[in-house]
């Protein structure tokens, strides 16, 4: 188990909150950097380097949208403590990242500690179409590649045909420039941010997990990106 915990969730996450429960974001608060990014990206790099399969996935012909995420992220990175020098960006824990644009999803992976999920619409519904996601919660992205948003999210109990086409409406009109929010918050038993399958249920649940997702349109391919900034702390009490 690699434990990295937070030392509070921000105020916004403290909040009572509903499905879907959205509001607007700031257009360059979808990033983040916190306390815990070095521990975080430490664990993101050894998780792309040991199973890259169960946490990095890319369509083909997904690879103008990760490029244009990718784009959009770097012109956030400087005000956030990163420092960019040509093809090189060097992090706030003093790591020096190239830039791969043929493999953007891979550089956003060792850059940020928010989990990426590209939605292209494909027919009726937005499908994924590619993901760096390395702090899953009771998901495996294996599952969910290629599927429309009703599918990806068939085991959460809460998520009813009704509440399906919500979720769709929303991400249809979410505007570029004008990114939403929403997030939410769970115990568990286990500490750990990698947990595709939950380790441990029945016991005490001694730490609050909660994810702020961020939901925006890139304004060149069209494509929806869906990203999770997760924090864990220690109960109180």
């Amino acid at each position: 188990m690699t434990v990295i915990l937070h030392n509070a969730l921000p105020d916004a996450l403290q909040v009572p909150h509903s499905l879907p429960g959205v509001a607007p974001c700031a257009p360059e608060d979808w990033l983040r950097v916190d306390e815990v990014y070095a521990a975080q990206m430490a664990y993101r790099m050894a998780l792309i380097a040991r199973q890259p399969d169960a946490v990095l996935w890319m369509a083909p012909e997904a690879l103008p949208a990760a490029q244009e995420v990718l784009e959009e992220a770097l012109g956030l990175l400087p005000a956030l403590g990163f420092k960019r020098q040509g093809d090189d960006v060097i992090c706030p824990d003093g790591r020096v990242v190239a830039l791969n644009w043929d493999d953007p999803l891979y550089t956003l992976g060792f850059l940020v500690q928010q989990d990426i999920c590209l939605l292209e619409k494909r027919g009726a519904e937005h499908v994924l179409t590619g993901a760096v996601l390395c702090f899953p919660a009771n998901w495996r992205l294996a599952d969910k590649v290629g599927r429309p948003l009703g599918a990806i999210h068939e085991p959460v109990d809460e998520y009813d045909d009704n509440l399906a086409r919500r979720v769709q409406r929303l991400f249809n009109g979410v505007r570029a420039g004008r990114p939403l929010w929403r997030f939410n918050r769970l115990s568990y038993v286990d500490a750990d941010l990698h947990q595709p399958f939950r380790k441990a249920t029945g016991k005490v649940e001694r730490f609050t997990r909660s994810e702020r997702q961020c939901i925006l349109r890139l304004p060149k391919t069209d494509a929806v990106v869906f990203t999770i900034h997760t924090y864990v702390v220690t109960k109180a009490g």
